[in-house]
């Protein structure tokens, strides 16, 4: 019996207590967050007025206000038994990160009292040295800030022994430049905000004071048992299979998609989403995927920033609850190959301070007109900067899933749906030179209904639909840190909102009445875009042929993706709208660049460990059965006259041989990917991410065939992998 088989054996599901009577969420719901309204009930009413002006407008609350919320912060924490805090960042790994520090402050020989002073609150002190800056820092400079963003609540972590107040915050280096993810999402967001500000203002809006990106994160995972993620180096190594062969199942009858939630699983969810609840995570919606052992929680819409935070928690309580049930989690985009990756569908919205969604239709013609300029300039801005959008989710792991089966291809393009592309054709055809109110009603938009409700079939085939009032940006990888996604959306359409408030001043400012102005502004951009919008199917071969047609740019690769970064004109933006520097912009490039080249070598070293000290032997050792048995048949022919049929015999020396060559394959080309791990050593990043591209990952796959092949013929008790006919089917 192999260790696999032994493992099978030892899988099974945790004995839990039943509950009887579920508490309501409602009553628990942010218990271990310091909310604002926590936060109301702990200050003084001058410095919570102070602080809500300090998060809508900017302007910095006091020390000694600092310190009252610090102290209140404190209490709070100890009163739920905190006894660590930390400053909770996001660092350029796309991970989180944190320093622990205690309450405790001395006050004599063998006293302490518990203390937190508003210094601390706001700002903190971690080693940056062991944190990527691309270039930003030299290694022996240490130093780096964590600050506080007050934008998003402190939370409570709890563990079995403990609890730790977790503030979160933005990561800076000694100079002031953003080290982490967070603040350039920041910033993008003030961007949006006086864009969008300033194109309302042309419709008449004076009173909105807050304009803002919101998101919510659809985030799709695997669950494995524990005991068969032990016995894979590859998962716990990469969080992906390296080799494998398809189980005779897998989701061709589509049966596990939104079907019955297996017990076992549903346990695991139910934990998630009561710890999601007490930190304040508004998770609505659970199912299984397509793909075996796959599965997604949704969250309600939340502003960019919180959201963001919201989905690196979320993803480390899924990592943590699923090892208390015996399980692991996988948020890799392509853990097992020939079935569904994983994605994140980021959905993003537009909205200001009085509730308004400025991607829903209003009631009335000038709502409408609104919409639509809003809409142009979404249409535009990923026009333009299609390039950055491939950017912002080109890593290693969306490799694997972009433009395979259940993935947008890595072709950049825009579903309307029906209505909306009927209404912006006729636009496009039919601009008059004065529009009045049933003139707008004429071209169709004047009764545009409410978006609360798709108005038309949903394109899950496109990588950037509109579906309702939110566009849905679903090229982005489950693995992925979604702040940098949302950075770059926000910065692109601010651009654009800019440019269509500049275009229908300068279309009025020649005495043309304001409404066939904006119709004017947005027919041109409709015109001009109208390459990037496709309404069939992104997954067909068709689409390819048609994209290079009109000029759609098909990046496959991460490294080429990259590059987007450094061209001219889009570091002249990011710089423009003070999202980013030059220098941070060529940082993160350099930095994923890095990471991209390490991850690769990673997989190809876990390849060559698991050929050599599992495949190898396993296939030895079923080549020796086939070698003795064919040798005792010969010997008993000779020697006993045993009457042996000549094709069987012929059938036996040719799976011998077929066996023979397919370890030589799989040793031979183990050996030529070490090779070219070291002819890549001396080059640089760029170039050895080309070489790792077009040369290593053919040749891993290659490998992998064989040893796939292999797999399907050695016999069951002498192969140690876990197979994927038994991973990807819970018990």
């Amino acid at each position: 019996m192999s260790i696999r088989q032994r493992a099978l054996f030892n899988i099974k599901s945790l004995a839990l207590d039943k509950v009887e009577a579920p508490k309501k969420v409602s009553t628990y719901f942010g218990y271990n967050t310091f909310s604002t309204e926590t936060m109301q009930k702990h200050i003084s009413k001058n410095t919570f007025e102070a602080f809500k002006t300090w998060i809508s407008e900017g302007k910095t609350i006091s020390l000694a206000q600092a310190n009252e919320i610090a102290g209140a912060m404190k209490d709070w924490a100890i009163n739920k038994g905190a006894t660590y805090y930390t400053h909770w960042f996001q660092p350029m790994t796309g991970l989180t990160a944190e320093k622990h520090d205690s309450f405790i402050s001395l006050t004599g020989p063998g006293k302490v009292i518990e203390k937190f002073s508003g210094n601390k609150l706001i700002q903190g002190e971690p080693d940056a040295s062991s944190f990527p800056s691309g270039g930003i820092r030299a290694t022996f400079e240490a130093r780096g800030y964590t600050a506080w963003d007050p934008s998003s609540p402190a939370f409570i972590v709890e563990s079995k022994l403990g609890k730790t107040l977790c503030i979160p915050t933005i990561f800076i280096s000694y100079h002031g430049e953003a080290l982490d993810k967070k603040l350039p999402l920041l910033r993008s967001d003030e961007a949006l905000n006086r864009a969008a500000i300033g194109l309302l203002k042309l419709f008449g809006h004076k009173d909105v004071k807050k304009v803002f990106s919101t998101c919510g994160a659809e985030q799709e995972y695997f669950l494995i048992d524990k005991n068969y993620y032990n016995l894979r180096q590859d998962l716990i190594m990469t969080g992906r299979t390296l080799v494998g062969a398809p189980s005779p199942k897998g989701q061709q009858l589509e049966d596990q998609y939104f079907g019955t939630i297996k017990e076992r699983v549903l346990n695991f969810m139910f934990e998630v989403a009561e710890e999601a609840y007490k930190l304040g995570i508004p998770v609505m919606t659970r199912h299984n995927e397509v793909a075996p052992h796959q599965y997604e929680f949704a969250p309600v819409f939340e502003e960019s920033n919180i959201a963001a935070d919201h989905n690196q928690l979320l993803m480390e309580l899924m990592k943590k609850i699923a090892l208390k049930h015996g399980m692991v989690c996988l948020l890799h985009e392509k853990p097992f190959a020939g079935i569904n990756g994983s994605g994140k569908h980021l959905n993003w919205s537009l909205a200001d301070n009085q509730g308004n969604n400025l991607l829903n239709p209003g009631q009335t013609p000038e709502d409408n007109l609104q919409f639509l300029a809003v809409l142009a300039a979404v249409l535009r801005s990923v026009y333009l900067h299609g390039d950055l959008l491939r950017a912002s989710v080109a890593l290693a792991g969306n490799e694997h899933r972009l433009g395979a089966n259940e993935a947008p291809p890595a072709i950049i393009s825009v579903f309307l749906g029906e209505q909306l592309t009927k209404i912006l054709d006729m636009i496009e055809k039919g601009v008059k030179s004065k529009v009045s109110k049933s003139d707008i009603m004429d071209f169709g938009i004047g009764r545009l209904p409410k978006f609360n409700k798709d108005s038309t079939d949903r394109n899950r085939t496109s990588p950037f639909a509109f579906t309702g009032a939110k566009f849905e940006f679903r090229a982005v990888g489950s693995s992925q840190n979604i702040s940098t996604p949302i950075a770059i959306i926000n910065t692109i359409i601010a651009e654009s909102l800019d440019y269509v408030s500049e275009q229908i001043r300068k279309t009025t400012s020649t005495g043309k009445d304001f409404n066939a102005s904006v119709l004017q502004v947005i027919s041109k951009i409709v015109r001009e875009t109208k390459a990037i919008r496709f309404e069939g199917n992104n997954y067909a071969q068709e689409w390819i042929k048609e994209a290079k047609k009109r000029g759609l740019p098909n990046v496959a690769s991460t490294y080429e993706s990259l590059e987007a970064l450094t061209k001219k004109e889009n570091v002249v933006l990011f710089e423009k709208y003070r999202v980013f520097s030059r220098e941070e912009l060529i940082a993160r490039y350099h930095i994923w660049m890095h990471m991209y080249n390490l991850t690769l070598e990673i997989e190809a070293n876990t390849l060559n460990e698991m050929v050599n000290a599992s495949v190898v032997p396993a296939g030895y050792k079923y080549e020796k059965l086939l070698a003795s048995t064919l040798d005792e048949l010969f010997r008993l022919k000779k020697s006993a006259g045993l009457r042996v049929n000549q094709d069987a015999l012929k059938d036996k020396k040719e799976h011998l041989c077929d066996v023979v060559a397919k370890i030589y394959y799989v040793r031979k080309n183990a050996t030529e990917m070490l090779k070219l791990l070291e002819k890549a050593k001396k080059a640089s990043d760029e170039k050895r991410a080309e070489i790792y591209f077009s040369e290593l990952k053919p040749l891993m796959e290659h490998i992998r065939k064989h040893v796939d092949q292999l797999e399907c013929v050695v016999s069951d008790d002498a192969w140690d992998l876990p197979k994927y006919r038994e991973m990807l089917f819970i018990k």
